[in-house]
């Protein structure tokens, strides 16, 4: 799957660890991808696959917001590329054994951000083995801009052993990009302020 993943940045022109939704929605039509947003009422499903006699179609969570929505599009173009034969997939938040789900998995993990990225940057910001701290993390997402999202980054660290499974908590992510960064814009409460009208002239 991961072999599978790099071929397909690849052939796509996809090259660092940024990857959008536009980037998806470009891959989904060269493969005659429909892609349908759906309301979400079963929230344990973040999307689904099927291919029959109208083509195929990924559905997505409408109220999925952008980095979960990537890796749910990254996730179901892996169904797409080598689960074609398997009927409607119905892919959960949090699968578990079934290796087909595991391997999409692990597919959009290495889509988004392959490992070679990783350990290259890891590198350059001089981090070794053992040492990726969450700052560290909280950086790589705010320098890179990546896509890929906090809970991913930490197992993606986790597994390349810059970091052990209990070095690096598992929420409580966007608090520690506030107390690095700032609160951005969007956040603060003068954001959510009403404009000011224009003066009446009578």
């Amino acid at each position: 799957m991961k072999v599978l993943a790099r071929e397909t940045r690849q052939e796509y022109g996809i090259g660092g660890p940024r990857v959008l939704r536009t980037d998806m929605k470009r891959i989904f039509k060269h493969q005659g991808i429909h892609l349908d947003y759906w309301p979400g009422t079963f929230k344990e499903i973040r999307g689904a696959y099927f291919n029959d006699e109208n083509g195929a179609t990924i559905m997505v969570r409408k109220d999925l917001p952008p980095d979960p929505c990537v890796f749910t599009m990254a996730h179901e173009l892996k169904h797409h590329l080598a689960d074609k034969e398997s009927g409607l997939l119905a892919c959960e938040a949090n699968p578990r054994n079934e290796i087909r789900e595991i391997g999409a998995e692990v597919f959009a993990a290495e889509f988004l951000f392959p490992e070679t990225c990783f350990a290259a940057l890891m590198e350059e910001m001089g981090v070794s083995q053992g040492q990726c701290t969450a700052e560290t993390l909280v950086r790589v997402k705010h320098e890179t801009k990546t896509t890929m999202s906090y809970a991913g980054l930490r197992k993606l660290a986790i597994w390349l052993e810059f970091a052990t499974e209990g070095s690096l908590p598992k929420t409580g992510w966007k608090n520690l990009e506030s107390k690095i960064y700032g609160i951005p814009f969007y956040r603060r409460k003068s954001f959510h302020a009403p404009f000011p009208t224009e003066p009446s002239h009578r």
